[in-house]
C-alpha cells in the first residue's frame, strides 16, 4: 500500500476558494467549516445561505429558463455533450477532490467520473429523441390529428446526498438541463465542493451560470425553503426526509423523484459461481465503506453452498485494503462522519450484545484516520436487532443460511425496503424468474448494483419506502416535464351534421365504434 498523501498535496485551496465563491449567498455570510474525512482536517469554509438567498436563487433561475426553454433541444443536448469530454479530461483533478470531500477509496471516486460522463452521453444523445413530439391516434381518424409534446417543469429543485458527491450532484441536473429546466441544488453541507466544480465544469462547457443555482445551508431550513420554491423536486436521501418532502409537495401538488433508504439482499443459489460471487460481494457490500445507497447488507446463501462460499467471501473480505492514498492501492477508504463511524459501531455492538457473531471485522481503525472502520461480517443476526432491521449504511452485512429459493424471496422481501437486489446463479432463467419474485426496484442478477446502474437507458428506482419515481433511462427525463395533449380537427365537428338528429348520429358511431372492435383497432 502506498503512504498516505495529505489533501494540501492534492487539492487548489485557490481552487476551492474559487468554488465556494459561487455559492448563492449574502456578502460576509457565515461559513461552515467542511473536513476531509481521511484527516478529520478543515478542507474549506463554506458560505451558508439564508432563506432570501434561495429565493434570490430562484428568481434568477426563472429568469434564465425563460431564454433556455426556448433554445433548440438539440443545442441544448451538444452542451451536455461537452460536459462528458471535460468530465473525462479532468477526470484526475475530480477524483482527488471527490475523494477529499467524501473519503472514498480512488476506484469508488472514479466510478463516480465514470458515471457521470454515462448520464452526459446518453442524456446528450437520447434526450432530443426522447422530447421530440409525437403523433398518436385521433378520435376521428383522418380527421383528428392528435400530438403529445412535453413542457419543461420550469425551476427543478435538486437535494442531494454526501455519499456520491460528483454522480447525485450533476446526474439528476443533466436531464432537467436537456428538458429545458432550470435548476436550484442544494448540495448537503459536507459535499459542496464537488457539485461546485460539477457546475463550473458545465458552465465551461456552455451552460449559462444563471441555470444552476448552488445554495448550502441547514437541510430542514435550507433544503425546505428549496421544496417550498420548486416547480419539482428531485431527492436522495432518507425515508424519512422523503416522506415529509412529499407531504409538503403534495399541499402544493408538485411532484417529485425520491431515491430513499434501502435494506438491500443478495440471494446466492444453490449453482452458483461461488468464487465470481463472493468477489462480486465484496464490491456490493463495501464500495464507498458501504454508504451506497444500492449496497448489500443481507446474504441470503443457499445451506448447501454456505461455507464454500463463507470461505471464499470472507478470504477476499480479509485481503481488503484499507486507507487514505489518493491513488488505487486502496480498496476502501474512510466514513463519512463521526455520526456514521457511530452508528456503525452501535450496529455492531447491538448485534453481538444480542447473540451474533463477527466473521471477521468489527472493529473501528483510528490508526488509518478518526473515522475509519474495517469490513465487517455478522452471522445469527435476528429481527429485533439493529443491524436486522435498520439500514446501518456502512461497511457491515449480515449472513443468513436459506434452504430454498422460496425460503431466500420470502426473507428478503420481508422488509418495507425495495431498492436493490441481487440474484447469483448459474442459471440465467432461473435468476431472472427468481429477480421479478423479488419486491425491489431494481433487481441485479450476477452483478451487485453496477450492471443496472451502469445501463443509463433503464429506469431505476425504489419500491415501498425506498421512493418513488425514475432516474435514468425515458423516465428519467420526462419527470422534468409535463405532457401536453394538442389535437386538431380538420373538416368536420366531433357532432352530428346539420341534416341528421342525435338519435341517427349515435346509431352511425355505435354501429363504427363496433367495427372498429372487430377489427382490433385501438
Amino acid at each position: 500500500m502506498s503512504s498516505t498523501v495529505s489533501v494540501d498535496a492534492v487539492v487548489d485551496r485557490a481552487l476551492l476558494d474559487r468554488l465556494t465563491d459561487r455559492v448563492v449567498a449574502r456578502p460576509r455570510a457565515e461559513r461552515l467549516a467542511t473536513v476531509a474525512p481521511f484527516s478529520g482536517a478543515t478542507l474549506a469554509e463554506v458560505p451558508l445561505s439564508t432563506t432570501d438567498d434561495v429565493a434570490a436563487a430562484f428568481d434568477a433561475a426563472r429568469d434564465a429558463q425563460h431564454w433556455w426553454a426556448a433554445r433548440p433541444v438539440a443545442e441544448r443536448a451538444r452542451i451536455i455533450g461537452r460536459v462528458h469530454d471535460l468530465v473525462l479530461d479532468r477526470r484526475a483533478d475530480i477524483a482527488d477532490l471527490v475523494q477529499a470531500e467524501a473519503g472514498k477509496a480512488r476506484r469508488d471516486a472514479f466510478e463516480e467520473v465514470a458515471d457521470v460522463a454515462l448520464a452526459a452521453r446518453y442524456v446528450s444523445a437520447r434526450g432530443p429523441r426522447v422530447l421530440r413530439e409525437r403523433r398518436r391516434l385521433g378520435a376521428l381518424p383522418g380527421l383528428t390529428r392528435a400530438i403529445e409534446g412535453y413542457r419543461p417543469k420550469g425551476v427543478v429543485g435538486v437535494v442531494s446526498p454526501w455519499n456520491y458527491p460528483l454522480t447525485l450532484a450533476i446526474s439528476d441536473c443533466l436531464p432537467a438541463f436537456v428538458a429545458g429546466n432550470a435548476v436550484v441544488h442544494k448540495p448537503d453541507s459536507q459535499a459542496v465542493l464537488t457539485a461546485l466544480l460539477a457546475r463550473s465544469i458545465a458552465i465551461e462547457a456552455g451552460l449559462p451560470e444563471a441555470l444552476w443555482q448552488i445554495v448550502s445551508g441547514d437541510g430542514p431550513v435550507i433544503g425546505g425553503a428549496v421544496v417550498e420554491h420548486a416547480d419539482y423536486v428531485s431527492f436522495t436521501g432518507s425515508t424519512a426526509t422523503g416522506r415529509l418532502i412529499a407531504a409538503r409537495l403534495g399541499e402544493r401538488l408538485v411532484g417529485a423523484s425520491l431515491e430513499l433508504g434501502g435494506k438491500n439482499p443478495m440471494l446466492v443459489l444453490d449453482d452458483a459461481d461461488l468464487d465470481r460471487a463472493a468477489e462480486a460481494a465484496v464490491r456490493a457490500c463495501f464500495s464507498n465503506a458501504g454508504q451506497l445507497c444500492m449496497s448489500m447488507e443481507r446474504l441470503y446463501v443457499a445451506a448447501r453452498v454456505r461455507e464454500p462460499f463463507l470461505e471464499r467471501f470472507l478470504g477476499r473480505v480479509e485481503s481488503m485494503r484499507l486507507g487514505a492514498a489518493f491513488d488505487y492501492s486502496c480498496d476502501m477508504g474512510s466514513l463519512m462522519s463521526q455520526a456514521q463511524l457511530d452508528k456503525v459501531r452501535a450496529h455492531v455492538d447491538d448485534a453481538v450484545g444480542k447473540g451474533a457473531r463477527v466473521l471477521t471485522g468489527g472493529n473501528a481503525r483510528p490508526d488509518l484516520g478518526p473515522w475509519f472502520h474495517e469490513p465487517t461480517v455478522l452471522d445469527g443476526v435476528r429481527p429485533g436487532m439493529l443491524a436486522a432491521d435498520l439500514e446501518t449504511f456502512g461497511p457491515l452485512v449480515s449472513v443468513y443460511p436459506v434452504g430454498s429459493d422460496d425460503e431466500a424471496v420470502e426473507l428478503a422481501n420481508d422488509t418495507p425496503f425495495g431498492l436493490n437486489a441481487s440474484v447469483w446463479t448459474s442459471d440465467l432463467r432461473r435468476g431472472v424468474a427468481v429477480a421479478r419474485r423479488l419486491r425491489s426496484g431494481v433487481v441485479n442478477v450476477n452483478e451487485g448494483y453496477s450492471a443496472a446502474w451502469g445501463s443509463h437507458d433503464l429506469p431505476i428506482g425504489g419500491m415501498g419506502a425506498s421512493g418513488l419515481g425514475r432516474r435514468h433511462g425515458r423516465e428519467g427525463i420526462l419527470r422534468y416535464t409535463d405532457q401536453q395533449a394538442i389535437a386538431v380537427q380538420r373538416a368536420h365537428n366531433i357532432a352530428p351534421p346539420a341534416a341528421m338528429s342525435y338519435d341517427t348520429f349515435s346509431d352511425a358511431l355505435t354501429r363504427s365504434l363496433r367495427v372498429m372492435r372487430r377489427l382490433g383497432r385501438p
